[in-house]
């Protein structure tokens, strides 16, 4: 059967969740029978869970409930600034209390073992909580997780220090850049920075067309400062080697979004973590690539939840 994915799949549930500020956040709920667990999706910047009802489809059918939420400030779970289509973040803070928060509440009320998988930003954060001991999953898989931006020419320290002086120069929550996910990459682009698939990359374009409220364009300064202060964060010594948690980690070494080297390091810290690779076959997004990337790396996947839960 062709699963559709321009629609709610059915059984699945929209609604909402309020965080300790009250700030409400647009949620996904999946139950299911299968008594496998639960996985948590937590997608990147920018992002909108209906881009992943596929890759929920493929789960729920394997016995598992999912879950995901929108971040604070895209999606349906509102702005952070007064332009509604610039991803705007002072800091990151507030997402990472905003996770620890929801965790705490779906560990509690959906059947164990309880999963996060995380996408780019979301992957980032998932780390981030996990180093700062805010959450206890049982386990994690990260695809492309945002562990280093592409700053080319400049390294990472350097690209931090631009955007903190274009912080100061101007309002930190203008757009950083005009259209797309990067700079100099015009939207005609954007295909090729994400996937190989035109027909996955046409449903999000679909979806943010049947509902303009959930689109997020470029990033403002803000964020791309705090980004760079964040990921470099997570360099220093300690702070990944004390994570037990068994983790997935998927990436792209072509990826021109995140920065593949710097995933490679964090997966060589992290004492309870695995890293497969892809090449040139693979773009940003793993999880909506052509069927033989997104086919193998929901294979990984599955092996790896299969060892801590197997299938009935």
């Amino acid at each position: 059967m062709v699963f559709n994915r321009r629609a709610v799949p059915d059984g699945a549930i929209i609604g909402s969740w309020q965080a300790a500020d009250d700030w409400p956040h647009r949620t996904f709920e999946w139950p299911s029978g299968g008594g496998r667990g639960s996985i948590l999706f937590l997608g990147g910047r920018g992002d909108i869970f209906e881009k992943y009802f596929e890759a929920f489809d493929h789960w729920h059918r394997a016995g598992w409930s999912v879950s995901s939420f929108d971040w604070r400030g895209q999606g349906g779970s509102g702005r952070l600034s007064s332009d509604p289509k610039c991803g705007h973040a002072a800091a990151f803070a507030p997402w990472i209390d905003d996770l620890a928060a929801f965790v705490e509440q779906w560990r509690t009320r959906e059947p164990s073992l309880h999963v996060i998988i995380a996408h780019s930003m979301g992957g980032h954060l998932t780390l981030r909580a996990l180093s700062e001991e805010r959450i206890a999953p049982d386990a994690a898989v990260l695809v492309a997780p945002m562990l280093g931006l592409k700053s080319a020419p400049f390294g990472a320290r350097v690209a931090a220090k631009v955007a903190g002086l274009m912080c100061r120069i101007g309002k930190p929550e203008r757009l950083a850049w005009k259209a797309n996910e990067r700079p100099g990459v015009p939207m005609k682009g954007r295909l090729a920075l994400l996937t190989h698939d035109r027909e996955r990359y046409e449903d999000e374009l679909w979806w943010k067309a049947e509902k303009p409220e959930i689109a997020v364009g470029p990033p403002s300064w803000a964020w791309v400062a705090e980004a760079y202060r964040s990921t470099l964060s997570l360099e220093e010594p300690g702070k990944l080697e004390r994570i037990a948690t068994p983790i997935l980690i998927l990436g792209a070494e072509q990826d021109r979004l995140v920065d593949y080297a710097a995933i490679r390091r964090s997966a060589g810290r992290l004492p309870n973590a695995a890293l497969r690779s892809w090449g040139p076959e693979s773009a940003h997004e793993i999880l909506r690539e052509a069927n033989q990337v997104r086919n193998a790396a929901l294979a990984e996947i599955d092996r790896f939840l299969g060892e801590r839960a197997p299938p009935a």
